[in-house]
């Protein structure tokens, strides 16, 4: 994939009008944009085939999971069990949803890039460049070690926080919530990262930027999430987020990383 010279980029004004929620609905209407259509397919195309196959094997298993996370819990609480089963199932789901989009995602990585590639030109004004198949071939190494790259930052918090599930009481009221907005930050950070990606902006320089906005971001990764969990939008919710994503890239991040880029450093 061809990438965008940060030198030769006019430099917009940052736009702090817009919220999380603006985003979102954004990224609807700039996915069925004349010229964008396409390049939204494909990442769609793989994102029905893959989650109707995943979606099958987790409803098969999903009682059986459950009913092992209730020998967890003491004795003395089996009361709350329909409760706890209730919290577990929910766990699960939104589990499998971040594991649901992280495993598409790799999958559709090299045809994101490209959709955020599209959405920035149609932002900016600025033509894309010309990508071929040979091109992006060529990149796919990279554009996948990124998308390792997010999955080990994602265990690296995620394991400790599930440990945390074994902790009586707590672990079962408490830990839902924080699984639920930390998977919400993350899925956050997985779209927003092909626009800084397309820019050879590096995961951690992306990781300091997007915590600039942290509730507006935050917000955006709930709005994901739970339309990740809902059937038939959670088909077309992976390149609407793209676009949600590089709109906000080009209103809020895009002038910072390309001006720090080209100097090495972040403030």
């Amino acid at each position: 994939m061809n990438h965008h010279q940060s030198n030769n980029y006019q430099q917009p004004s940052q736009n702090r009008s817009a919220n999380g929620v603006d985003y979102f609905i954004k990224g609807w209407s700039l996915a069925f944009n004349p010229g964008i259509k396409r390049f939204v397919f494909l990442p769609l195309l793989a994102n029905i085939v893959i989650m109707l196959a995943l979606f099958y094997w987790f409803f098969s298993v999903i009682t059986d999971m459950i009913d092992w996370g209730l020998t967890l819990v003491p004795n003395w609480l089996q009361w709350l069990g329909y409760i706890i089963s209730f919290i577990i199932a929910l766990t699960l789901v939104i589990l499998f949803c971040y594991f649901f989009s992280t495993v598409t995602n790799i999958i559709a990585a090299p045809f994101n890039g490209l959709l955020a590639e599209q959405v920035e030109a149609q932002l900016t004004g600025i033509p894309a460049p010309d990508t071929t198949w040979m091109s992006l071939i060529k990149d796919l190494p990279r554009v996948f070690g990124r998308e390792v790259q997010k999955l080990l930052n994602y265990l690296l918090w995620a394991i400790p926080i599930l440990l945390t599930y074994f902790i009586p009481v707590v672990g079962q009221s408490v830990m839902p919530i924080v699984w639920f907005l930390f998977t919400a930050w993350q899925i956050n950070i997985q779209y927003a990262d092909y626009a800084f990606d397309n820019h050879k902006i590096s995961f951690h320089d992306m990781r300091v930027l997007l915590q600039q906005d942290k509730v507006d971001n935050l917000t955006y990764g709930i709005l994901v999430s739970l339309f990740t969990m809902v059937p038939v939008l959670n088909l077309v919710i992976m390149p609407i987020a793209v676009c949600g994503s590089t709109a906000m890239w080009v209103d809020r991040y895009r002038h910072q990383a390309l001006f720090a880029s080209s100097r090495h450093k972040f403030n």
